[in-house]
């Protein structure tokens, strides 16, 4: 184990450097990298940018959104294409009904969410199930992009507020309260949710004058 961490943490540092002079473009592939197959530490990518160039740093956020969204369209279309069988060989045809239908009434933030959420969250699970239940295209790279820009943009904000270490410092509570974490960003947006549904059905009913 401790040779396998060795070996990412060089594998991660060439290709840091590899990508590096290509500036903004660097980003946008090892966002995509990471997000199509093979795991690269973009978040400390981004920092890096954010920190040495703090008044473009919305463009370094603008473009790793877009590699996740560009990556992310490999897992999600290899879900659509064959992960409905690869499903059905693990669960009944009862319990993949049940799930498809939770996730098409909850589709936007059930993908935004995780794409908010820093490693370890199983990120790529969430986009194989967004192609296996067949979320329109459109709505999958929105909900990406949204979720990614939340994520980059805070911890851009907060390297440039109070320095590198404050991200190393935030994962270390992230991963200790993962549950935690994710089931208050949910309460969060499913309050939002309700109220934007209330405030649309009330201008609904209201009487036109």
């Amino acid at each position: 184990m401790k040779h396998l961490v060795a070996l990412y943490k060089k594998y991660s540092g060439q290709l840091f450097k590899l990508l590096a002079p290509l500036g903004l473009w660097g980003v946008l592939l090892l966002s995509a990298l990471d997000s199509s197959s093979i795991p690269v530490p973009i978040d400390a990518f981004v920092v890096f940018y954010a920190w040495h160039d703090a008044h473009r740093f919305y463009l370094c956020v603008i473009m790793a959104a877009a590699g996740s969204v560009i990556g992310g369209l490999v897992p999600y279309f290899i879900g659509r294409a064959g992960g409905e069988i690869f499903l059905l060989k693990r669960i009944d045809r009862a319990k993949f009904e049940a799930l498809r239908d939770k996730f098409e009434r909850q589709e936007f933030l059930a993908l935004m969410i995780p794409s908010m959420m820093p490693p370890p969250t199983p990120w790529k699970l969430f986009v194989f199930g967004a192609g296996v239940f067949e979320m329109r295209t459109v709505n999958f790279m929105l909900a990406v992009f949204c979720g990614r820009m939340i994520r980059f943009g805070v911890e851009s904000l907060l390297v440039i507020r109070y320095g590198p270490q404050i991200v190393r410092e935030l994962s270390i509570m992230a991963h200790r309260h993962m549950i935690l974490l994710i089931t208050i960003v949910a309460m969060v947006f499913a309050l939002l949710a309700l109220y934007i549904v209330r405030k649309t059905r009330s201008k609904k009913s209201a009487p036109s004058s």
